[in-house]
């Protein structure tokens, strides 16, 4: 694998104890409940145990409960949070006053809605808001009652509220269906349905293995929407792209994100959440490879450890840059 999953770390030189700014201070991780977050935050806690910080096991709570935490002080740092996406709750812990993000961990990552190749070709659906017609909703209809079902986004996780606006800003409520519940459940049905033929029409998002599995522009399409809308803090943004196509989602950076007072009291770790990036197709093959089995946490590991080794200089060069800011 191109990202060098299966390998392992290399030694590095060892710093003496007394030369290390992390020596006796915890640095506590916290992440959604999302397995396919566990990759990005462990290449993070790896970092800052080479800064000498401890960090105990990756707190796992429900995406409320992470921004709650972290506007409280109860947790350290958050690998995973999505610029903007997940501005309201960003604002809730407190925003700028209270919050840091300056950093980009990982750029470019995607959402939207998608439909099946053959059903697109067939119909010439391009656009989400075709679904009016209750005609082509219906092709979409797994459950027979005449409206399109729309594999969609787990209560909380931000993207629910996304998909119900647009349900109303784009006259669907009537035509299609918001399915929500386990995703990666649901997303096994959609995917089983695709495989017997039938149509399917889901939400998804890059980094994930969905996009490995149902490829887009062979398997699937991206569908555009009518015009931009988006709720909350979002509600400003224009999600049209630079070559003028409109998925109805802004594009989105992944940042890690820590209280101010925290890292205020450790500017090592302060440099190093600012230097630190992770390319979206590593966090896409890693996912797959979960996807494919080697999902349990001494594979995570695994695979944190080999993407270190892999890039073991520019890890190294993370380290003495904030070794250099303590």
């Amino acid at each position: 694998m191109a990202c060098g999953l299966a390998l392992t770390v290399a030694a590095t030189p060892a710093l003496a104890t007394d030369e290390l700014p992390g020596t006796g201070i915890t640095a506590q991780a916290i992440k959604s409940t999302i397995p396919e977050e566990n990759f990005q935050t462990l290449i993070v806690m790896k970092a800052l145990q080479r800064l000498g910080y401890t960090t105990p096991p990756i707190q796992e709570v429900d995406l409320g409960a992470v921004y709650l935490a972290l506007g409280n002080g109860d947790a350290d740092f958050f690998a995973v949070h999505w610029d903007p996406l997940h501005d309201d709750y960003y604002r809730k812990a407190g925003g700028d006053a209270r919050q840091w993000r300056d950093n980009a961990f990982s750029v470019n990552a995607l959402q939207g809605y998608l439909i099946d190749k053959k059903t697109a070709d067939a119909h010439q659906i391009t656009n989400l808001a075709q679904l009016r017609d209750p005609a082509i909703a219906g092709l979409f209809d797994a459950d027979g009652d005449g409206k399109a079902d729309m594999t969609g986004c787990n209560p909380g996780w931000g993207c629910e509220a996304v998909i119900e606006h647009q349900l109303d800003a784009y006259q669907l409520r009537d035509q299609v269906t918001h399915v929500q519940g386990n995703y990666a459940t649901l997303m096994a049905d959609t995917i089983t349905r695709f495989r017997r033929g039938e149509p399917v029409l889901y939400y998804t998002w890059t980094p994930f293995w969905v996009s490995n599995v149902l490829i887009p522009g062979k398997d699937v399409v991206w569908l555009e929407v009518p015009f931009s809308s988006l709720p909350g803090e979002q509600a400003r943004l224009d999600t049209q792209l630079p070559n003028g196509k409109n998925y109805g989602w802004t594009v989105n950076t992944m940042r890690i994100m820590a209280p101010r007072a925290w890292l205020d009291r450790n500017p090592a770790a302060r440099t190093l959440f600012s230097v630190m990036k992770v390319p979206i197709a590593d966090i896409n093959a890693q996912n797959q490879a979960m996807h494919d089995g080697a999902d349990k946490p001494a594979d995570i590991e695994r695979h944190a450890d080999g993407w270190i080794r892999a890039h073991q200089e520019l890890f190294d060069q993370w380290i003495e840059q904030a070794m250099a800011a303590r």
